[in-house]
């Protein structure tokens, strides 16, 4: 696997980052002996570069990952986050007003609630997980220069924000000497391109890393899904019963899978592969098998 700069720092992480959001949850994630296959499995092709969150399965994704980093912690980079409430159920409401948001005492106690949960003293890559409408920004750029300052994080990133919001963060950055965000992590995919018109432009004026999430739009583009009726009970959106849940409309729905009908004649006509998850084996071995295929495609 190879290794680029993260953003315009001196950090290097390998080209494909393993996201943990699935890891423990148990509506339609897998099991941590399983994530713990999957994370050993993404080492030993060579990755270093693990991205979790506080809000993952309601803390356990960050713990599961603090037993694979056991032993081999300065060899990986860890990103997390801090911003949403850590519920029992993503969506269910903070247990108190100051449960959330990006203020100065939520993120700090974030912060150290994942620490523990991490087990470990220091986060490479700390990221706003999401723009704050009731915080000031300068705020939140405040909190984190002062834990970049304080050794418990080395660098900081946002995800979800709108592009005049990165400017906004960026410009005052710039003008009171504070720790810039140096990743954007967005949704990015052949289902959703929406990035490009604003954020991409502005990533690359400020030399920003881009860290795409939901690369196979929620799974839609590996072509399980046949039809925004029923789905696999095992599956992310078979999980959710309600056809009309926001969540699951914006990515199982009919232009989506028009998209993925599409994707699926290309491979063929190049004489590859679409079927990244449908290998047999263990959740390891199908990892693997999944990574050299995209590796391969994308070498086409």
């Amino acid at each position: 696997m190879k290794v680029r700069k993260l953003g315009n720092t001196g950090l290097l992480v390998s080209d494909l980052c393993l996201g943990t959001m699935n890891f423990g949850m148990a509506e339609w994630g897998i099991d941590e002996r399983a994530s713990l296959e999957v994370i050993d499995a993404y080492l030993d092709a060579g990755g270093n570069f693990l991205d979790t969150a506080d809000v993952y399965s309601a803390g356990n994704s960050e713990r599961i990952c603090s037993k694979a980093l056991k032993g081999r912690r300065d060899k990986i980079v860890l990103a997390t986050k801090g911003h949403f409430p850590v519920v029992a159920k993503f969506g269910d409401p903070p247990d108190h007003a100051n449960a959330a948001g990006s203020s100065r005492r939520h993120l700090t106690l974030a912060l150290e609630a994942s620490l523990r949960r991490l087990e470990t003293d220091y986060i490479d890559l700390y990221q706003v997980h999401c723009w704050d409408e009731h915080t000031p920004i300068h705020e939140t750029l405040a909190t984190l220069d002062q834990l970049v300052k304080s050794g418990k994080v080395r660098y900081v990133g946002l995800s979800n924000f709108d592009a005049w919001q990165i400017v906004e963060a960026r410009q005052l950055c710039i003008r009171f000497n504070w720790e810039p965000f140096i990743t954007a992590q967005m949704q990015y995919s052949l289902a959703n391109r929406d990035i490009e018109r604003g954020v991409v432009p502005v990533c690359q004026r400020y030399g920003m890393g881009l860290l795409p999430w939901s690369p196979l739009g929620g799974g839609v583009l590996t072509g399980k899904y046949k039809g925004t009726g029923a789905a696999e009970a095992t599956t992310r959106f078979g999980a959710i019963a309600d056809v009309n849940n926001d969540w699951r409309k914006a990515f199982l729905n009919d232009r989506n899978l028009q998209i993925a009908s599409t994707v699926k004649k290309l491979p063929i006509r190049c004489g590859r592969t679409h079927r990244l998850w449908h290998c047999s084996g263990s959740s390891a071995d199908r990892w693997c098998r999944a990574l050299s295929l995209v590796r391969r495609a994308s070498r086409s």
